[in-house]
């Protein structure tokens, strides 16, 4: 057997190595999360619940409008609006919504709420 007659090597091709390193690339990029989250405690209204001494506070959201007790308000004045309506600082909000509210809405609201402490959010379908 000559010399040069022996098994000849193929030359590494790189291109499978890209592909499995840019899949990677794209995998942890659209498992990662950039932003932080954070909870919005949410409890739903249930038929039968016992009545509370306190008057409720009434929120009607809609996709256009916003109102606290049938006044109308935008999102910046209803934390000081509840505060103003909740006796002791303590209560239920009711928040019923209207039309076809979006999710952001929603949690705009609920975001605006969160700055009032005691009180009992509860979303109405």
């Amino acid at each position: 057997m000559p010399r040069g007659a022996g098994v000849r090597r193929r030359r590494l091709s790189l291109t499978p190595l890209i592909d499995v390193v840019f899949l990677l690339l794209l995998f942890f990029m659209l498992t990662s999360t950039f932003t932080r989250f954070s909870e919005l405690p949410l409890s739903a209204a249930a038929a039968g619940a016992a009545a509370a001494d306190a008057r409720p506070v009434f929120l009607r959201l809609a996709p256009d409008a916003l109102s606290v007790n049938g006044t109308p308000a935008t999102l910046d004045e209803v934390p000081a609006a509840v505060r103003a309506l909740l006796p002791e600082g303590e209560g239920d909000v009711l928040v019923s919504l209207q039309g076809a509210v979006t999710a952001q809405r929603l949690t705009d609201l609920l975001v605006a709420l969160r700055a009032v402490a005691g009180a009992q959010i509860r979303v109405l379908g």
